[in-house]
């Protein structure tokens, strides 16, 4: 393993004493990694989560107001202009 360029790739700075000590520790990350890989996991499903929680929605529906709602409701704005309430820009 190249930990010269990994330590580059990542930005690191380290001792010599660091990437001895670092290169061991990818050895054994490499080596738990091909353990893994002799797993056989063709018969299981992909899961992306386990919770069984989905995501709940909705169609996104305007309510409809009759104008005189509408005008009494742009009134209690601080600033209007035909008939929306007007905001500060926040970009």
């Amino acid at each position: 393993m190249d930990i010269e360029h990994i330590t580059k790739l990542a930005r690191l700075g380290l001792s010599k004493e660091e990437k001895k000590r670092m290169e061991k520790e990818f050895s054994g990350i490499l080596e738990f990694v091909d353990k893994l890989n002799e797993i056989k996991v063709e018969k299981v499903d992909p899961t992306a989560q386990v919770t069984g929680l989905e995501n709940v929605v909705r169609e996104d529906k305007g309510k409809v107001r009759d104008r005189k709602e509408t005008e009494k409701l742009v009134k209690l704005a601080p600033k209007s202009k035909d008939r929306y309430v007007k905001v500060k820009a926040i970009l």
